[in-house]
């Protein structure tokens, strides 16, 4: 039977897929645009099932925030493919559930599988869309981040991200500062005070046996183990390390002398790869 042009537009436009993948699916249901929804779901989701043993290492790590900049979220969207992933129709696909994910301020990844969208939950959708794509996909990574203002900040090629949440607003290239910040300099945590007592522990000891192979005198050791871990902290540390943009202050002088009193009270930094 004929299809009506308008009809594989429509279902081209609602589910994503391709036109002759449209008026294939039309033509089975009898141009019953419902049943051919289901149809395009259905294939998608078999589709997804054939590829779940293939390797998804591509794809977007992207963050975003709410309108008023006081709740981010970010994700990592995988597929198989660099060319997929740079497709602006596969860019649109991930910024569109974490809008999703923004608006209904999701917590973490299984409830952002669960939430609604288009009829069915995101993690039904994900894998409806593979058929769409033509390659596995895979929600790999979700988090949020809810502060008095929250900047995000998406590196070149959409492979790293940042958030930072502040206890206070900041301007917009101030918060934007410290996010790429966090992005080039990987710190591991705020301050010292975050991070974790073993890490501590750990780095302290590799200290101490350093300079004990070093020949320095055991009674010194913890002392002078002590000053290595104060530098392994400004280097390691958000407000602690040397702004990139001008080494001569901190991050936390930066911050001092742009948004006066506003602290760094959270940050997420995630990348493709981890």
């Amino acid at each position: 039977m004929s299809v009506n042009a308008k009809d594989v537009m429509k279902l081209r436009k609602a589910t994503g897929a391709g036109m002759m993948d449209c008026k294939k699916a039309l033509t089975e249901a009898e141009g019953d645009y419902d049943r051919a929804v289901e149809i395009i779901r259905e294939r998608g989701k078999a589709i997804a099932n054939k590829r779940a043993d293939r390797e998804a290492t591509e794809g977007v790590c992207i963050a975003k925030t709410s309108a008023d900049n006081t709740f981010g979220a970010m994700l990592v969207l995988n597929c198989e493919t660099d060319f997929v992933a740079k497709n602006e129709s596969y860019i649109a696909l991930a910024t569109r559930i974490l809008d999703v994910a923004i608006e209904n301020k999701v917590a973490d990844l299984e409830a952002l599988k669960a939430l609604a969208i288009d009829n069915t939950t995101v993690g039904e959708f994900i894998a409806e869309q593979t058929g769409v794509v033509g390659e596995k996909l895979d929600l790999s990574f979700y988090a949020c981040l809810e502060a008095a203002y929250v900047a995000p900040y998406i590196h070149a090629g959409n492979k790293l991200s940042t958030m930072i949440g502040f206890d206070g607003v900041v301007p917009e290239q101030v918060g934007k500062d410290v996010a790429m910040q966090a992005a080039a300099m990987a710190p591991i945590a705020i301050n010292k005070d975050a991070v974790a007592a073993e890490t501590v522990e750990n780095e302290l000891r590799i200290a101490m046996e350093k300079f004990r192979q070093e020949g320095k005198p055991e009674n010194m050791l913890e002392k002078i183990a002590q000053g290595s871990l104060n530098k392994w902290f400004k280097e390691n540390t958000l407000i602690e390390q040397a702004f990139v943009k001008d080494g001569k202050m901190t991050v936390s002088q930066y911050l001092a002398q742009e948004a006066k009193g506003v602290n760094v009270t959270g940050m997420v930094r995630n990348s493709l790869n981890g």
